[in-house]
């Protein structure tokens, strides 16, 4: 019976990891969709200067 407090701590730390990762990735995502967003419009930008 002492081993369900472990699977427990195990259960609440996979939760908690799986929660981080995907906020990390969203921002992740954010990041890069926006770089790529800043790079597409600068390239236009210098493509109708010249």
């Amino acid at each position: 019976m002492e081993n369900i407090g472990y699977y427990i701590f195990i259960l609440v730390a996979v939760i908690v990891a799986f929660l981080i990762i995907k906020k990390v990735t969203t921002c992740l995502i954010k990041s890069i969709v926006l770089i790529i967003l800043a790079a597409v419009l600068g390239y236009i930008y210098w493509m109708h200067l010249r």
